[in-house]
């Protein structure tokens, strides 16, 4: 009869998959190379698939592990939180690896907070940061990611959410380029030099278009880029103007040599979010770094 799946034997699958090694698995799990080993071989029998494979010097996880490991790592965060949910945490002594999806437009002033945060405290802690590629909540309710920073709303109803911050869009220009002398300039002095739209999904038409529109004016988008980090970066070559989230600029503008100035329109607010799924409201250890986190981000600079 093949063998059974239990807890343990899940534990070590979630290791392999993540590690895709048995040693380095063994070693994340403090267990011997040939416990792990029988472990893998356990593995095979009890799911009827090789799990890991061959693949030159390494080995590469199996279609069929590949799609199991997300329902596995959901299966194990509710028993870590089942186990621990009357439990105090003793958060110095935390050793586990969270994964967060996050928004490419905060990523740049919200890991570095977010990371000095729980180092600070659970030095065993690992923030394990994926960019977004796609905003579905099955990520979430599958256990892939723990957590998702970005804006938007989601209104599933087994997805909790928590305001981190809201911030507004402000134009950026190379210091000593020509418009690095005007403090406020004008819709009109925006609409004279090419522009640097950042989108994910590719677009050159934005919230600021409907305006110019509105007003008979007309800005040129030369160049469309996947983030704000990347326009900021373009803009400090160039002439280009750009538009950024405002902590964006106010952090790394002085360090790129780049200059911000408010955008003289009703511009749309940028709201950022914390996601996370229902079955991780009772895990400490879960609850622990959402707070941590928005403490971080809102504490005084």
């Amino acid at each position: 009869m093949a063998d059974q799946l239990d807890l343990n034997l899940l534990r070590v699958f979630d290791a392999l998959l993540r590690e895709g090694s048995v040693t380095a698995a063994a070693e994340r799990l403090h267990l011997s190379i040939p416990a792990a080993s029988r472990a893998l071989g356990r593995l095979r029998r009890a799911m009827g698939d090789p799990i890991l494979v061959r693949a030159g010097r390494g080995m590469v996880p199996t279609p069929f592990a590949l799609r199991t490991a997300p329902r596995v790592r959901s299966l194990l965060d509710e028993a870590s939180a089942l186990i621990s949910a009357d439990r105090d945490l003793t958060i110095g002594d935390l050793e586990r690896t969270f994964t967060i999806r996050i928004n490419d437009g905060v990523a740049a002033t919200l890991t570095t907070a977010a990371v000095e945060a729980t180092a600070a405290v659970a030095p065993g802690v690992v923030l394990r940061f994926v960019a977004e590629g796609s905003e579905s909540t099955e990520a979430l309710r599958d256990g892939s990611v723990d957590l998702d920073i970005g804006a938007g709303d989601v209104t599933a109803p087994d997805i909790r959410s928590m305001p981190l911050y809201r911030e507004r869009v402000v134009g950026i220009v190379r210091a000593d380029g020509p418009l690095g002398g005007k403090r406020h300039p004008t819709l009109a002095q925006l609409c004279r030099y090419p522009h640097v739209s950042a989108s994910r999904r590719g677009r050159g038409r934005g919230p600021l278009d409907d305006v110019l529109e509105a007003a008979g004016l007309q800005r040129r988008v030369a160049a469309v880029v996947p983030t704000s980090a990347v326009a900021a970066f373009l803009v400090s070559s160039s002439d280009y103007i750009g538009l950024v989230p405002s902590r964006l600029a106010e952090q790394y503008g002085r360090s790129l040599g780049i200059r911000w100035f408010p955008i003289p329109a009703d511009l749309p607010e940028i709201e950022v979010c914390l996601l996370w799924h229902a079955r991780l409201d009772a895990d400490p250890a879960q609850r622990w770094l959402r707070e941590t986190i928005r403490d971080a981000l809102n504490a005084p600079s």
